[in-house]
């Protein structure tokens, strides 16, 4: 039994995969009466269950193997998709640093798993201290680590999430949904150094398409051996695997829409430093900024009466406003509201 296969839950590892009407035939020009579909209509046809269209091109943009991608109806389902892999229901844990993004918690609790939390220090990055007591616990078997994080904005440390995938025996999940938007390289291209990696990404983020639902993890072919084992047989619609495919068709015009959003994310902090009911202003590598007002609720409560929606993260970040980077017209906006707002 590999090192893997001993982190894998025994009814996984034993079980017998639905078999979709198109595994045994690969080609596209054959008649088809096999899955009980309408003959009729142009999307009367079930997608590609390993949509292989969408990963061959993936593949090129990501520089990484065919065989190393999956694609998930969004990181959501992945994340899921994991927890039903390697944690046994009332038996297993996970473990995550908080504050964070909130589907690590409500997939945990969904698949009964205790999720340990870690907070993180005053700068929101991972304490190595209190991390090691989760490294080597044996009833632990995935760690989630967002970087950059989600509500925070900030990368974790390169250095010391190395030493944690070295140290840890379990499956270290680095959630990479805001990576196009930092200037780190991705951890996708470091999966050949750790068997026990799996990078998420999305096509929500900076491809511009959450409401398509496509999201991608790129590990080792083993793992992504049993993502394809538990996963339902037509996860993603052929809609949405192919406006994904014309995004990844379209990448310059992606990366100028990254660019734009990076050079507005600039001119709103550079703003936002100048307001006296800002206190705090984080460090942040994503499309989004954190900051810490001087009453969160009430200027929340403002913005929403003028048709302006930010996020209130108060309840995990005291006094925390998440603002998502939008139009250069919609910063605009925010920003002659909050310069105007009646402190």
């Amino acid at each position: 039994m590999t090192k893997l296969e001993q982190l894998i839950r025994p009814n996984i590892l034993n079980l017998d995969p639905y078999s979709s009407a198109r595994d045994e035939f690969k080609g596209d020009d054959a008649v088809f009466l096999d899955a009980n579909e309408n003959p009729f209509g142009s999307l009367n046809r079930y997608p590609d269950p390993y949509q292989r269209a969408l990963k061959s091109k993936l593949s090129i943009v990501k520089n990484v193997s065919e065989q190393h991608l999956f694609v998930g109806n969004g990181s959501d389902e992945i994340i899921d998709l994991l927890y039903r892999i390697f944690c046994e229901p009332g038996k297993d844990k996970a473990a995550t640093f908080s504050p964070t993004y909130g589907m690590y918690e409500v997939s945990a609790n969904i698949n009964n798993v205790e999720l340990i939390q870690v907070p993180l220090n005053d700068h929101f990055e991972i304490n190595e201290e209190q991390t090691n007591a989760v490294l080597y616990d044996p009833s632990i078997k995935l760690l989630f680590i967002c970087s950059p994080n989600n509500p925070t904005g900030n990368l974790m440390n390169s250095e010391l999430i190395e030493r944690i995938l070295r140290k840890f025996k379990g499956i270290v999940v680095i959630d990479e949904a805001y990576i196009d938007f930092s200037d780190q390289q991705s951890w996708s291209q470091r999966i050949a150094e750790f068997s026990n990696l799996v990078v998420c990404q999305t096509f929500s983020k900076a491809y511009g398409i959450a409401s398509a639902r496509v999201g991608i993890a790129i590990t080792n072919s083993e793992i992504i051996t049993y993502l394809n084992k538990v996963k339902p047989p037509y996860n993603v619609s052929s809609l949405n695997q192919n406006a994904a495919i014309k995004c990844l068709e379209n990448s310059a015009e992606i990366e100028r829409q990254i660019d734009l959003i990076k050079k507005e994310r600039s001119k709103v902090i550079d703003q936002l430093s100048t307001l006296s009911i800002v206190t705090r202003i984080f460090p942040t590598q994503s499309n989004f900024v954190l900051v810490r007002v001087s009453d969160a609720a009430a200027i929340y409560s403002y913005l929403v009466s003028k048709g302006v929606v930010v996020r209130n993260r108060t309840r995990i970040v005291e006094n925390g406003l998440r603002i998502t980077i939008g139009l250069p017209e919609e910063n605009t906006q925010l920003m002659n509201l909050l310069k105007t707002y009646p402190s």
